[in-house]
C-alpha cells in the first residue's frame, strides 16, 4: 500500500501538482530608495501632474538622506583608517590591513561618483529638469525614480544604452 504522504497534492481540474503561487508586491509595498531612509513611497494624488511639487519635494528629501548617509560612511572611514593606521610588526597583519584599506578606498571612490550624481539630481530639481529622460525627454516614471532616484534615462533608452556598450565592449 502506497503511503498517501508521498503522493503531489492535485490540482481537482487538471491532475497537475499544485504550486506555490507567488503573489507580486504591490508597488508600495516593493523596496525602493526611500524606504531605505525611511521615507514612504510617494503615491500620486489622483489627476497629479508628473514631477509635481510635491513630488519634487519627496526626491530631494531622498536625495538628501542618501548624500548625508554616504557622507556619514566617508567620516567613519576616515576615521577608522587614522585610528588603525599603526604599524603592525608583523608582515601578515599589515598586508591584511593594507588590503582592508584598499577595498574600503575602492568602495568610497564608487560612493564618491555616487555623490556627484546625487548631486547632478538635486541640481535637476532645483532646474525642474529632473524625471525627464536625458535622450528623448519623456517621463522617467515614478517607480523607476523610487528605486533609482539618480536616473537619467527611461528605461527604453537605458536598456537601448546597455545593448549597445554591451556591444561594444562584447
Amino acid at each position: 500500500m502506497a503511503n498517501d504522504n508521498l503522493n503531489p497534492v492535485l490540482d481537482d481540474q487538471t491532475d497537475a501538482p499544485k504550486r506555490a503561487r507567488k503573489t507580486k508586491p504591490k508597488a508600495s509595498e516593493g523596496s525602493s530608495t526611500a524606504s531605505l531612509f525611511g521615507i514612504a513611497p510617494y503615491e500620486p494624488k489622483k489627476n497629479e501632474e508628473y514631477m509635481s511639487e510635491g513630488q519634487l519635494d519627496h526626491f530631494r528629501q531622498i536625495l538628501e538622506a542618501w548624500k548625508a548617509e554616504l557622507m556619514t560612511e566617508v567620516d567613519r572611514t576616515l576615521n577608522t583608517m587614522q585610528d588603525e593606521s599603526t604599524a603592525l610588526p608583523d608582515v601578515n597583519d599589515r598586508a591584511t590591513q593594507e588590503e582592508e584599506f584598499a577595498i574600503e578606498l575602492r568602495t568610497r571612490d564608487r560612493e564618491r561618483k555616487l555623490i556627484r550624481k546625487i548631486e547632478q539630481s538635486l541640481a535637476a530639481i532645483k532646474d525642474e529638469d529632473y524625471g525627464f529622460c536625458e535622450t528623448c525627454g519623456i517621463e522617467i516614471g515614478l517607480r523607476r525614480l523610487e528605486a533609482r532616484p539618480t536616473a537619467t534615462l527611461c528605461i527604453d533608452c537605458k536598456t537601448l544604452a546597455e545593448i549597445k556598450e554591451k556591444q561594444n565592449n562584447g
